[in-house]
């Protein structure tokens, strides 16, 4: 019997709302999507208001390192502390921006090695894995009817998958999304979760959901005998658009097929050319 699948890749990214605008024109904001505020110093951002979109620093102020204390040094702000700098007069900006305005960091996407590094890879690198699929689908006969969902609000709390899951009605359910991929110098092997290049991650589990066996099972040995490099992944922090679709209704067998990622959540996300392609023939290859 033939399946209604629904493939789901969220479009939204990690960003802020305008919250309040003090009587200089700074603007303070209200994180949407969680960050290591670590990776916010000094950032290009956009503040995108109804007159159009004006270009601003995001930091969180205090002194320069020239004239810090090693105590001030060392402390790492909240969201709360970091201004946006508009360049501009506080009439200036109360006549052009309103409490509410979107607000989204700058980063041009560039190849590094055989990397796509940029912001927003979370989750616009499984967008792009959708599309690719269905191109490559195009025309062709499938085992199953395909629903394919490009989801908003998930790094709010999964909203869009959530009805979009409801109105579709589907009998498996198939998130696409990053996941971590701490390979990198000073993390133990054990922590990784995924490793770049590796090929796609079929999760396994994550704190939002634990994919239905037989799915992990089916993909795992479709990726063996079709030689599809891939790798299971647990995360032990985390959710996608599956955990959505799995609890639709009365329930919906799911799994997340995962993007190992570098860097998540800053500006410099990065993932690997082989495991968008991993990603792209395991779909292809299930959907046939």
């Amino acid at each position: 019997m033939a399946e209604r699948v629904m493939i789901s890749a969220h479009m939204d990214e990690v960003g802020f709302l305008v919250r309040f605008i003090d009587d200089r024109g700074f603007l303070r904001v209200q994180a949407l999507g969680g960050f290591d505020t670590r990776n916010l110093f000094a950032r290009n951002v956009t503040v995108h208001a109804r007159g159009g979109a004006l270009p601003g620093v995001l930091t969180p102020g205090g002194k320069p390192v020239h004239i810090a204390s090693p105590e001030e040094r060392k402390k790492t702000p909240e969201v709360r502390e970091f201004f946006i700098d508009l360049g501009l007069s506080a009439d200036e900006v109360r006549a052009q921006v309103r409490v509410g305005d979107m607000v989204t960091l700058d980063q041009s996407a560039r190849r590094v090695g055989r990397l796509v590094c940029g912001k927003a890879m979370d989750d616009r690198a499984s967008v792009f894995l959708l599309l690719e699929t269905l191109r490559a689908l195009r025309g062709q006969d499938l085992r199953h009817e395909l629903i394919a969902v490009f989801s908003t609000q998930e790094e709010v709390g999964l909203r869009g998958a959530i009805t979009a899951a409801y109105g579709a009605e589907p009998t498996v359910g198939i998130g696409l999304d990053v996941t971590l991929a701490v390979d990198t110098p000073g993390v133990p092997a054990e922590d990784a979760v995924t490793r770049l290049g590796d090929g796609i991650g079929v999760k396994v589990f994550d704190s939002s959901m634990i994919s239905h066996r037989a799915l992990v099972d089916g993909f795992w040995d479709l990726a063996q005998d079709r030689g599809i490099p891939a790798q299971l992944e647990v995360l032990a922090l985390g959710g996608t658009d599956g955990a959505a679709i799995q609890r639709s209704r009365g329930g919906v067998p799911t799994l997340t097929l995962s993007l190992p990622t570098r860097y998540i959540h800053t500006v410099v996300e990065a993932v690997h050319e082989a495991d968008l392609r991993a990603g792209v023939d395991l779909l292809v290859a299930y959907l046939r």
